[in-house]
């Protein structure tokens, strides 16, 4: 690689806008840093659409920083609340779990997970699959607003189901 992280991501049409590039480029060369991308299991294997954001975070990684892969295998079992104007299929615990084990071992083939800057990888059901429903709600609920997801639905003349309604699951990863 030669040039800035921000040189290559440009170079391979992976950076369309910055609102302060200089200041990233200095950011980012000045150690190593940590970043994140998140993959919900919604079938048994990563699609096409998965590889740009994992080509992404292996450049990172290349250039010294820490990857961090968020899996969601919580998320993968209650549906998701991005805008969508149908509610994503839902599935048994066991097979949403065999899906979150089939993308760990596809990733452990496009990221280092030794060395310095390893990556990591986390599913979110482990830190969320003790939680009871109020305490959940009462600190989680209040980190995401969904209103957007009611809206979009509403317009297109779909209803929300409780699954749908649960976007706090996703406040949860910043939790």
């Amino acid at each position: 690689m030669t040039g800035t992280l921000l040189d290559e991501l440009k170079r391979r049409g992976l950076l369309a806008q910055v609102s302060d590039e200089s200041s990233l480029s200095a950011h980012l060369e000045s150690g190593s840093r940590t970043l994140y991308c998140g993959f919900d299991p919604t079938a048994d294997s990563l699609h096409i659409g998965n590889l740009v954001p994992l080509l992404t975070l292996r450049r990172f990684q290349l250039s010294g920083h820490q990857p961090i892969l968020l899996l969601g295998g919580a998320t993968g079992l209650i549906g998701d609340p991005s805008g969508r104007s149908d509610e994503r299929s839902l599935h048994e615990t066991e097979i949403v779990a065999d899906w979150v084990e089939r993308i760990r071992q596809q990733v452990s083939h496009l990221l280092d997970f030794s060395g310095n800057n390893a990556a990591v990888l986390t599913n979110n059901l482990d830190w969320t699959v003790k939680l009871d429903v109020i305490s959940f709600t009462t600190r989680a609920g209040r980190r995401r607003d969904f209103l957007y997801g009611v809206q979009l639905r509403s317009a297109a003349g779909v209803g929300l189901r409780g699954t749908g309604a649960t976007p706090s699951m996703y406040a949860a990863d910043w939790w």
